[in-house]
């Protein structure tokens, strides 16, 4: 992990989500030449310039696509697109501890967490910020830390549960059983929505409200079967009124797009995926799709007309994921987070899991009209509705954060596995599988650096 020292906020002007150089930097240990973390929450304009700093900084930018891509490649929806020993080893799920790739994965992602609990502490004990204003930030910054463990955990399983700012400890602490991960990741959410309002400070959903933080819990409930909770919190965002699917699958991606629950701001209208999705003719782009996954859409589904696209190179074809439109130059497009399609979802699987069929029936029909698809009829057994929304989700979701990757994992196997990862990836697909690999190795340098750390079975 980085050093205190090297942890960065990024002070904007108040509003400003560009991404662009920053005029001052709040720097832990700072000289007097630099404004201290304690003064950064002093003021309302500094304070809100610290909790943007959380979307803009280098290691956000770098877990949108790593989160994406790598574990994209450990599944069956998108793959690096060129031969490389480090990539390969997600693709195969043969990964080693001393993987490249790995520890960006994990730094990355505690280096946001250390800037979330400089922020929370910070502003719990500022005293000229407004309620109102006090509120709004420690809302953002706790949903930030439970955005972040909610992966840590997911990946790795145990981790260490930082909630201090102290780097000496926290470099020392052992891993925290992931039931008790879950349990802070639920409850930095459900006091994130008793903070938030429903406000959209940015015009366009590039800050965290309400909303984004009851979508976030609604999917941290659906992980940890809480099926009640997961069927009421979708709902509450499905219902609010607020949230449309737009029948134009072109548009579900730019930045004005009513679908989008929260997204993260490009100074440039270009997102990560566009940047790494794309490429001109004739040229790879960074990933592809895997070929089973362009195979698996039904005859007609719109989202394979205007998601996907692709190119031959050396007679080999290749697809391409296709949701943004946007390679480089100037666009309107930012990194989509939540959306409302993944609700939808969400409660068409809560529906199903507590007996409630044809709720999740008209769930999934919500998602499979506006692709062109056919309704599904009622009647359907358990199994085939949960079937169901686990091909849906797979047909909406290839591409963003890997949510294949993390389903395939989460989801108890249904033809004697142990999970859907050891039967889908495991059925031929990616012949060195093995279950050890449904969960990442700690990096190597971590376990050298903190003694008090284990690594996972099967590395």
């Amino acid at each position: 992990m980085l050093s205190a020292n090297k942890i960065l906020f990024c002070c904007f002007a108040a509003g400003s989500l560009a991404m662009g150089s920053c005029k001052k930097f709040v720097d832990i240990g700072a000289p007097a030449t630099q404004i201290g973390v304690q003064q950064a929450f002093q003021s309302e304009s500094s304070a809100t310039s610290a909790i943007i700093g959380l979307y803009s900084t280098g290691f956000a930018a770098n877990l949108t696509i790593n989160y994406t891509g790598l574990c994209g490649s450990s599944a069956d929806d998108i793959r690096y697109a060129v031969n490389d020993p480090n990539y390969g080893q997600f693709a195969s799920n043969a990964l080693l501890s001393s993987n490249t790739l790995v520890p960006g994965l994990w730094a990355d992602s505690y280096s946001e967490i250390l800037q979330s609990n400089l922020a929370i502490g910070n502003l719990n004990a500022a005293t000229t910020i407004s309620p109102a204003v006090k509120n709004q930030l420690l809302g953002e910054a706790r949903t930030w830390r439970a955005f972040m463990y909610f992966y840590l955990v997911n990946l790795y399983g145990d981790v260490p549960l930082e909630l201090a700012t102290d780097v000496a400890t926290n470099g020392m602490m052992a891993r925290t059983a992931a039931s008790s991960v879950w349990a802070q990741v639920i409850a930095d959410l459900q006091g994130a929505v008793g903070l938030l309002s429903t406000a959209d400070a940015t015009g366009k959903r590039a800050r965290i409200n309400q909303y984004a933080a009851m979508a976030l819990l609604a999917k941290a409930y659906l992980y940890t079967q809480d099926w009640k909770d997961a069927e009421q919190m979708s709902s509450g965002v499905i219902g609010s009124g607020v949230f449309s699917l737009g029948s134009d699958l072109n548009s579900v991606f730019v930045n004005t797009s009513n679908e989008v629950i929260w997204q993260i701001a490009t100074t440039t209208g270009v997102s990560s995926f566009g940047g790494n999705f794309l490429a001109p003719k004739g040229v790879l782009p960074t990933y592809v799709l895997y070929d089973t996954l362009y195979r698996s859409f039904e005859p007609g589904d719109l989202r394979k007309k205007y998601w996907t696209t692709s190119d031959t190179l050396g007679g080999t074809p290749y697809y391409y994921d296709y949701k943004d439109k946007v390679r480089s130059g100037t666009g309107n497009e930012y990194n989509v987070v939540l959306r409302l399609a993944e609700q939808y979802m969400i409660r068409a699987e809560a529906r199903a899991q507590q007996g409630n069929l044809s709720g999740a029936v008209g769930d999934v029909n919500v998602i499979r009209t506006r692709a062109g698809l056919s309704s599904l009829s009622t009647g359907l057994s358990k199994a085939d509705v949960l079937a169901a929304v686990e091909q849906e989700r797979k047909m909406e979701l290839f591409g963003e954060w890997g949510n294949r990757w993390l389903d395939l994992k989460r989801t108890p196997g249904v033809l004697g596995g142990a999970t859907r990862a050891d039967e889908v990836l495991g059925g031929g697909l990616k012949p060195a599988w093995k279950h050890d690999a449904v969960l990442y190795p700690i990096p190597a340098a971590q376990i050298v650096a903190n003694p008090a750390l284990r690594q996972n079975s099967g590395y």
